[in-house]
């Protein structure tokens, strides 16, 4: 029952799983996972009592969250025959939280050992399978069934790929399916290029390794790729109307600041 084993970017599930916790624990959460609040609790019995756990700061991973199940309901409702691929699922829930019908095939996907983790904390169900890889190891892609619209989600992925390893990601999964949609989220070249001295990064002993200033450039590597649109994370309205007031503040006064708006993008393609 141990997340020891984890290394590099896979140690940032630890902190994202906190902030749902954290959010699950407001009077009126933003994403409300309590899978997310039982785990955390289980992993860490005291994560709430420490300085992390009274500023809310990680709220902005929760709405981005939020940003993805919107838009993964929305495809599902008119895709009920689809197949899911999460990539990168690291400790997320939203399997559970979205809790598709049946007809949908949902995969999870990622490292061997965040897999591991996954199987003590989160039960099984029925038309959900867990994948063991490295994501960009292409061979992963040969288990998914095909001939049906593809739902892709990667949250909290893109940016720590080299640009080559998401092209190759992103195009390999549009000329495998029919039809579908791919949401990610990106970071603008500054904080690409500024990440090995971010002191969240080096704590993880991970950086970026690509990022985008135009968040419809993804669109280019594949003729049949079509930029949709994207959702607000650092300045989103739900952000700023729950939480703390203490945590708005700070939003606000870091919103100020050149390209801190959109230092984050919640993006979403269709094929």
């Amino acid at each position: 029952m141990e997340d020891s084993e984890l290394v590099g970017v896979q140690k940032t599930a630890r902190p994202v799983l906190a902030a749902k916790a954290l959010d699950n624990r407001l009077p009126d959460p933003i994403l409300g996972d309590e899978y997310a609040e039982q785990v955390m609790r289980r992993l860490d019995p005291g994560y709430d009592n420490r300085r992390f756990g009274t500023g809310q700061l990680g709220l902005v991973a929760v709405v981005r969250a939020k940003a993805h199940d919107d838009w993964a309901r929305t495809f599902l409702a008119d895709h009920p025959d689809a197949v899911v691929l999460h990539l990168g699922c690291g400790l997320d829930a939203r399997v559970y939280r979205i809790d598709p019908p049946a007809t949908v095939d949902w995969y999870d996907l990622d490292y061997p050992a965040m897999i591991e983790v996954r199987k003590q904390f989160l039960p099984p169900r029925d038309h959900y399978a867990l994948i063991e890889s490295d994501v960009t190891d292409p061979t992963w892609l040969d288990r998914i069934p095909r001939g049906r619209p593809v739902l892709v989600i990667a949250e909290g992925l893109v940016p720590y790929l080299t640009e080559a390893e998401a092209r190759r990601l992103l195009t390999g999964v549009v000329d495998a399916f029919p039809t579908g949609q791919i949401q990610i989220d990106t970071v603008a070249v500054w904080a690409w290029r500024t990440s090995r001295w971010d002191p969240t990064l080096r704590k993880y002993d991970t950086r970026f390794r690509c990022g985008f200033d135009d968040p419809s450039a993804p669109a280019e590597w594949h003729p049949r790729l079509e930029y949709i649109d994207e959702a607000p994370m650092n300045d989103s309205p739900v952000l700023m109307a729950k939480a703390p007031a203490n945590a708005r503040r700070i939003f606000r006064l870091l919103n100020l600041l050149p390209g801190m708006k959109r230092s984050t993008r919640i993006v979403r393609f269709r094929f």
